[in-house]
């Protein structure tokens, strides 16, 4: 083994392998003389007491610290884990209360469906679900679910909610396009209820954004007709069956020639809210025969 040599200049280094061996000599001493001898205790002893019980106090406050730190993570994660139950069931709760809302708001309208039917029990019909609708706001020009299959042929009448929504006037094997009384070139024959005056009730979509559309041609020489009473389809009408409500008068005045009436009358259907409806499966034209 070559001698450590410290040449003039140099700093001097003790290699690790030395070091160690040292201290592993040091601390080899300290327990032969700690377990043959009493030099540790006396006066020595509390030196020693004086440097190692700070140590020691400082060793268990860290070691408290990391135990209740440890204790304080595995209840965020306890937490974590808790919140994440409660979302899944706040959403999964939601998707129910959801799936009531829609299951109340389709018994609802079944239930319109089922008094109308009853109102027009006289005649047969099947009912249909909206697949499809042209662009706009309104369900002025639609597509139904049911077609020939099902019995439907071309201007049979189409109802919901309390009375007339429009005729069909396409026909394809399982689906059919109706046209509503509200489009811009629908035309009804109708007549007051109460005193069977007839009008000609005009489809205008401009007008329906305020809710209401146009009715002309009324002929009230006794001035008994008012607002709020109710239009039906006239049994002069070529295409739709008699005394299906159309709507109710909205606003009524004299024309400038003094013999006949116009004004607005508000639809006894709601357009924008239009889901299922009622087809009923006879023609005008087969009525009257």
């Amino acid at each position: 083994m070559s001698p450590i040599v410290k040449r003039k200049g140099e700093k001097f280094t003790l290699p690790g392998k030395y070091l160690l061996f040292i201290l592993t000599i040091l601390c080899a001493g300290s327990v032969i003389l700690t377990l043959k001898t009493n030099i540790f205790s006396g006066p020595l002893n509390a030196v020693v007491g004086w440097a190692i019980v700070p140590f020691e106090r400082g060793i268990s406050t860290v070691g408290s610290w990391l135990s209740n730190r440890s204790e304080e993570l595995v209840q965020i994660r306890d937490l974590l884990e808790e919140n994440a139950r409660l979302k899944a069931q706040v959403d999964e709760l939601t998707i129910e209360n959801n799936v009531l809302q829609q299951n109340r708001y389709e018994l609802n309208n079944l239930r319109q469906l089922y008094k109308l039917d009853a109102q027009y029990e006289g005649y047969d019909k099947v009912g249909a679900r909206i697949i499809a609708r042209d662009a706009g706001n309104w369900f002025h020009s639609f597509v139904i679910d049911k077609g020939a299959d099902d019995g439907i042929s071309m201007d049979m009448n189409v109802i919901a909610g309390s009375g007339l929504v429009g005729r069909i006037v396409d026909v394809g094997a399982n689906w059919a396009k109706v046209t509503s009384i509200i489009a811009d070139n629908s035309n009804v024959s109708g007549k007051m209820l109460a005193t069977s005056d007839h009008l000609i009730v005009s489809g205008d979509l401009e007008m329906y954004g305020q809710g209401v559309i146009r009715f002309e041609q009324l002929v009230d020489s006794a001035d008994k007709v008012v607002e709020g009473d109710k239009i039906v389809t006239s049994n002069i009408s070529d295409k739709y069956l008699p005394n299906i409500l159309i709507g109710y008068i909205s606003t009524l005045e004299k024309d400038a020639n003094n013999i006949t009436k116009s004004g607005l009358l508000t639809p006894a259907v709601d357009f924008e809210h239009l889901e299922e409806v009622l087809v009923i499966l006879e023609l005008k034209q087969t009525l009257e025969e």
